[in-house]
């Protein structure tokens, strides 16, 4: 065991610089493997999950969840799954596949407790026997929340890891081998690169005052990884992990590298993103470099913006609102400031402003957040749960609904590379050229410039010219005078399958925020493109579309009301026609009439609360594009 850990620490394991040199001259592997055949200097769209759980997540397990790593991986390249419950022979009860694979995926179980949960379930080693081991076994929920309360919110390992937790540590070194080796298995590194994954794990801490989340996703360029994962029991406060990564990572010789990915931040009680004043150029700095991204959409629901009537304007922002704002399960409502984006990337430039570095300068992506090993299982159509904290499935199929109401099946992590490989997507990541999709595999790209042509749309070589004469989304407008920026959007339906054909595209928008020069907040959204009405919808009795919109748009879009003394940045949201919502298609299968009490089967109530949300928009979001005046602009511009 330490031998391949130290292989892998090294190097040996991620390979040596490849002698085949890619098409694109930006891009050079870090590990042995073939040149892709499929390369687009141009760039490519790949479609992934990035935070998926199988059962060395202590949530996942203690529901029932039995998938491996490895089954995972297969799942997500178009693999049959079992899952629970299963019975007493071992055989699932339910089964589940994917209809289209995936491009990429990682698999990111909580890493705090990978030694407990491998005591608890490997008969004859060192603390199988122990009395929280006896509890796990037994009675699976009390010990979820015993775990967790002991490594989310008190930073500390159970009882049973012995003096310095040398038993638990020890025990860790198994799962976190185990998806090293999955990764590897399923990686194609052959010149087809058919499938790509990723290293990674979930860094799990919860703040002890609000219940707000402060977990991340931490995400390795290739192989070469850390001896074992850096933990929120290692390090309990997020500057410390980036820190530790440096000093176990980037700062070691070899090409160790590393992202983190902060949590969909909707269930952050405003913890995870500080506004204060107390942050420091080091911070801002550091934060810049280790987290480009913010996971936009999960199973949790979508923290792009806030919503509330009165409060609010964009009744868009209502779309999988979480009704608290914390982990925890305080009855707080959420508010502006408790974790959405858009506030969010307001509050990085208002730091940028006063110390001269961006910490929340984010882009999009999303991922399912899955406890079954279902990754990219994101079908409103075909949605079985996701275990976890949801409806539990560990004895019986549940009778009704397979989730709670306020779940969703996830959303995509969408990559523009020139390439399937993990070096191409790493930069892709890094320099955010992403975006974030609610499940639905829209095709999406945004450029900002200052010299697009009005016809740019019509023109063969669009692409080429966006690129040569702008930034794509995640860049940075470089500063002009007495210009007004030009955006170019383009989207594409998803194309669907046979069975379930995509959905035609509704319109695009551009959501523009920006920090006045007195530094007050300001925030539009401007329908930019359109194909139907908004006011049409899905019929939610029968679950009908609306026989209208388009497969693709396209778009130049002028900001005549730009600014050039005022920081801003722009993104890009791409919206379906509307459908019918998992909840809702489960509900009219089952022959649910809310107004016939006794078709209001064991289970289905939630058809007829008041929540229930029955029709849904699908969406993309891109990753926003930001804008930052010189000092010469302040003082020549007007």
């Amino acid at each position: 065991m330490k031998y391949f850990s130290c292989l892998c620490r090294k190097g040996l394991f991620a390979g040596i610089l490849t002698l085949l040199a890619p098409a694109s001259q930006s891009l050079e592997y870090t590990e042995s493997r073939r040149t892709c055949i499929s390369h687009n200097v141009l760039r490519q769209p790949f479609f992934g999950d990035l935070h998926v759980h199988t059962r060395y997540s202590l949530d996942a397990s203690t529901q029932g969840t039995r998938t491996t790593p490895s089954q995972a991986y297969g799942f997500a390249r178009g693999e049959v799954l079992g899952i629970q419950p299963w019975t007493d022979d071992g055989k699932p009860l339910r089964r589940v596949q994917i209809p289209r694979p995936l491009d990429f995926a990682m698999v990111a179980d909580h890493a705090e407790l990978f030694g407990e949960v491998h005591i608890c379930n490997t008969l004859g080693v060192e603390g199988h026997d122990s009395w929280e081991c006896i509890l796990y076994r037994h009675w699976p929920q009390g010990a979820y929340y015993l775990f967790n309360f002991m490594s989310s919110m008190h930073a500390a390992h159970l009882s049973l890891c012995g003096e310095q937790d040398r038993v638990c540590k020890s025990a860790s070194a198994v799962p976190w081998l185990d998806l090293q080796l999955a990764a590897e298995a399923y990686y194609d590194r052959t010149e087809n690169c058919s499938f790509t994954t990723f290293v990674g794990y979930e860094w799990t801490g919860m703040d002890a005052d609000t219940g707000g989340n402060l977990h991340r996703n931490v995400i390795f360029r290739n192989a070469e990884v850390p001896v074992l994962p850096i933990t929120f029991i290692d390090k309990s406060d997020v500057e410390s992990l980036w820190r530790e990564l440096d000093t176990q990572c980037t700062e070691k010789e070899g090409t160790c590298d590393a992202l983190a990915i902060p949590h969909n931040s909707n269930l952050s009680a405003g913890v995870m993103f500080p506004e204060n004043k107390s942050i420091s150029v080091d911070y801002a700095r550091l934060r810049h470099r280790y987290e480009p991204l913010l996971e936009i959409m999960q199973k949790g629901g979508a923290s792009e913006c806030y919503f509330k009537a009165g409060i609010s304007q964009d009744e868009l922002c209502a779309f999988e609102q979480r009704p608290i704002d914390n982990l925890a399960g305080f009855n707080n409502p959420p508010g502006p400031d408790t974790g959405f984006a858009r506030r969010i990337l307001l509050s990085g430039m208002a730091v940028e402003a006063r110390l001269g570095s961006n910490p929340y300068q984010l882009g999009f992506i999303g991922s399912t957040d899955t406890h079954l090993g279902t990754s990219g299982a994101v079908e409103e159509w075909n949605f079985l749960g996701h275990g976890g904290k949801g409806v539990p499935a560990t004895d019986r199929i549940p009778a009704g609904l397979p989730d709670l109401l306020i779940n969703n099946p996830g959303g995509l992590a969408v990559v523009w590379a020139e390439e399937n490989s993990r070096d191409a997507l790493f930069d892709a990541l890094r320099r955010r050229e992403t975006y974030a999709t609610s499940g639905t595999r829209i095709v999406s790209r945004f450029f900002a410039g200052w010299h697009f042509p009005d016809n740019l749309c019509a023109l063969p070589d669009r692409l080429e010219r966006a690129y040569t004469d702008g930034v794509p989304m995640g860049g940075d407008l470089p500063p002009a005078r007495q210009r007004q920026p030009t955006f170019l959007l383009l989207a594409r339906q998803d194309p669907g399958t046979k069975t379930y054909p995509g959905t035609p595209l509704q319109r695009i928008q551009i959501i523009k925020g920006w920090l006045s020069e007195a530094g007050e907040f300001r925030e539009k959204v401007l329908d930019v493109v359109s194909s139907a009405s908004p006011a049409l919808s899905a019929d939610s009795a029968t679950c009908e579309a609306p026989a209208v919109g388009a497969s693709e748009l396209c778009v130049v879009w002028r900001d005549s009301q730009f600014d050039p003394n005022e920081r801003s940045y722009y993104y890009s949201r791409v919206l379906e026609m509307p459908t019918c919502r998992w909840s809702q298609r489960i509900c009219l299968e089952r022959g649910v009439d809310c107004n016939i009490p006794e078709t209001v089967g064991k289970g289905l109530e939630a058809c007829c609360s008041d929540d229930h949300r029955r029709v849904i928009q699908e969406r993309a979001w891109s990753s926003p594009i930001w804008y930052r005046p010189t000092l010469q602009v302040k003082q020549t511009a007007g």
